[in-house]
């Protein structure tokens, strides 16, 4: 029989590779989403998901929070404006980066603590894919929740040109893992799966 070298694994987590220092992470993460012990100082999160923007999501959001900028959802308006069509709302491209780190940063988290420093870099417009990716700043433990700690990162969202469009840091409480035991909400099924077909 002979004896294969195989390569070191990557690490991954679906489709997450976590990268501290260039390099892969050598700690194994969770598998739904990280607990405060999960983040040092340093790691990188590509986050795995891109989102392309449509003129429906843009149009929607614009209306829905009444914004009445019209270069947000007036094609003829827009288009005698310096980016001449219309332009995503920075709102709704702030609310989508945020939603594309939360399975990376604030997945077990019990709240938000604030954003700092957001930067609107460049425009985004209809057709344009966002991916996020997020380097933890600092890690500390909460002094008021023993079952938390407080995790600050840097994100940026960038279009599919890699260019960065936006960027902020951000501070999050996150539970604990000692912490998730209370966080069960799965209901107990009345039949179990295994018994079905």
């Amino acid at each position: 029989m002979v004896k294969r070298e195989l390569p070191p694994p990557t690490l991954k987590r679906g489709h997450h590779t976590y990268i501290s220092e260039g390099k892969p992470m050598s700690s194994a993460v969770g598998l739904y989403g990280n607990y405060f012990e999960d983040f040092s100082v340093g790691n990188v999160y590509r986050h795995p998901l891109g989102r392309t923007i449509s003129e429906t999501d843009n149009t929607w959001f614009t209306l829905l929070t009444v914004n009445t900028n019209q270069s947000h959802f007036n094609a003829h308006y827009a288009a005698g404006t310096e980016f001449g069509r219309p332009i995503v709302n920075s709102g709704f491209t702030v609310a989508l980066l945020l939603g594309l780190t939360v399975g990376d940063i604030s997945q077990h988290a019990i709240a938000n603590l604030g954003w700092d420093d957001i930067r609107l870099v460049q425009p985004v417009f209809v057709g344009d894919t966002l991916y996020g990716e997020s380097r933890v700043l600092e890690a500390r433990e909460s002094r008021s929740r023993p079952h938390a700690g407080i995790v600050t990162v840097r994100s940026r969202g960038l279009n599919q040109n890699g260019a960065v469009c936006l960027s902020w840091r951000r501070s999050v409480l996150v539970m604990k893992r000692s912490a998730s035991e209370a966080d069960d909400s799965f209901p107990t099924p009345a039949t179990a799966i295994e018994n079905e077909d």
